[in-house]
């Protein structure tokens, strides 16, 4: 005991190395490449375009296209009425992109149509428009047609990326015909993307959320 208390004595750092381990050795994360990074968030744009249309004409299409393709099997009268069927959400969509809302002075949302001198507000209870904001900052403009038309073909690529209706159409595509129908909804909805970030949409209309009353212009 004694023997071991002197060891100890004359080689203190014994007792230290024995007692405290030494660190676990760092690992280093690798960072994502910038094109890596780029397809992240491209994907994710992607993932998200279903949010630029309007909730009730994706609700609709989600609702309906099951009922009727009668799931995926489609006849010759089930066909047109789901062409139909896509042509009016399509309408809905464009249509859509020229609605706006705005509050007025008793704190409540209406909302209008934009026109070429302000906003035709449907729901007002006063015609005469009292209690409302200026509505000439609400007019139509060039940037209001990119959107509409974006929002189309938005909405083409969802349904195109929707199995019921690829397969009321398509019940047997080629290989070629299936490869098409994979890779023209994933670049148009990057390209629509691409587009929306250049030209941020700035109207909350129906079926869009509500942020304010003006000033957005």
């Amino acid at each position: 005991m004694s023997s071991s208390s002197s060891l100890t004595q004359r080689n203190p750092t014994i007792s230290q190395e024995t007692s405290e381990s030494p660190p676990p050795p760092t690992q280093l994360r690798r960072q994502p490449s910038i094109s890596q990074h780029a397809m992240s968030q491209t994907l994710t744009s992607v993932a998200n375009l279903a949010n630029l249309l309007p909730t009730g004409t994706l609700l609709a299409f989600q609702f309906l296209i099951p009922v009727f393709t009668s799931n995926g099997s489609c006849e010759y009268s089930t066909r047109v009425l789901t062409a139909v069927l896509l042509t009016l959400l399509s309408i809905s969509c464009f249509l859509s992109s020229f609605t706006d809302s705005v509050k007025a002075e008793d704190g409540n949302v209406y909302y209008g149509f934009a026109t070429r001198k302000g906003m035709w507000v449907f729901d007002y209870p006063d015609p005469s428009g009292s209690g409302l904001p200026d509505l000439s900052k609400y007019r139509i403009r060039f940037v209001d047609w990119i959107h509409a038309v974006l929002s189309v073909l938005v909405f083409g690529a969802v349904a195109l990326r929707e199995k019921n209706a690829v397969s009321c159409f398509y019940p047997a595509p080629e290989q070629g015909t299936k490869k098409v129908l994979d890779i023209v909804p994933m670049g148009v909805g990057v390209i629509c993307g691409l587009l929306f970030l250049v030209f941020p949409a700035r109207r909350h209309g129906i079926g869009y959320p509500v942020t304010g009353n003006g000033g957005r212009r």
